[in-house]
């Protein structure tokens, strides 16, 4: 669905996010409500999204969003590999419970995904729980946080209550992170 460079706000560091097309919640007060069709918005082959991550040296690490990565699990787990292969971390959210993703019906390639990821957010964004506060990592209060790999225990450092505005070389703002659903209007 999208790519950005750079951002501080969707996980440790500065990193790359890669939003995937797709997903079948439809969560009351969704930030990315663009993100719900399954049909194609942008297509790029995953060597090429790779080089293009690991192209820019501000990059630490790249955070899978959506729409519901876990749906394109066996192509993100790909890039992941690729990714890890050059020193970035891989984090993710997902709308799944890890338990569901580690169950029997879960979606093709999840232990795959799973195997690569330093960090997890898991569970559906559920509007009643929603948590505005400067120092969660979590949208709502049913949302968890999995530190996969032990180099990260320390290194939960942002807060879903931010946002960022990345002006593109076209002219576009692509908003990122979330707060409360605020609308550009509103800054």
């Amino acid at each position: 669905m999208g790519y950005v460079d750079e951002s501080e706000v969707n996980g440790p560091g500065c990193r790359a996010v890669v939003w995937v097309q797709g997903c079948t919640r439809a969560c009351s007060g969704c930030f990315n409500p663009a993100s719900w069709s399954f049909e194609i918005n942008q297509l790029i082959s995953i060597n090429t999204l790779a080089e293009q991550i690991a192209s820019n040296p501000r990059n630490q690490g790249v955070t899978f969003s959506g729409g519901e990565p876990f749906w394109q699990a066996p192509g993100l787990a790909n890039l992941a590999r690729q990714l890890k292969a050059k020193g970035f971390n891989i984090m993710s959210f997902t709308g799944f419970t890890v338990e569901q993703l580690r169950a029997k019906g879960a979606p093709e390639g999840a232990q795959e995904l799973l195997d690569q990821l330093d960090i997890l957010i898991d569970g559906p964004y559920v509007e009643s729980l929603a948590i505005h506060s400067p120092t969660s990592p979590v949208s709502s209060s049913n949302q968890r946080v999995h530190i996969l790999n032990p180099e990260f225990e320390s290194a939960i450092s942002w807060a879903s209550d931010q946002m960022e505005i990345h002006i593109l070389k076209d002219g576009t703002r692509l908003v990122t992170g979330y707060r409360g659903q605020m609308t550009l209007a509103e800054l």
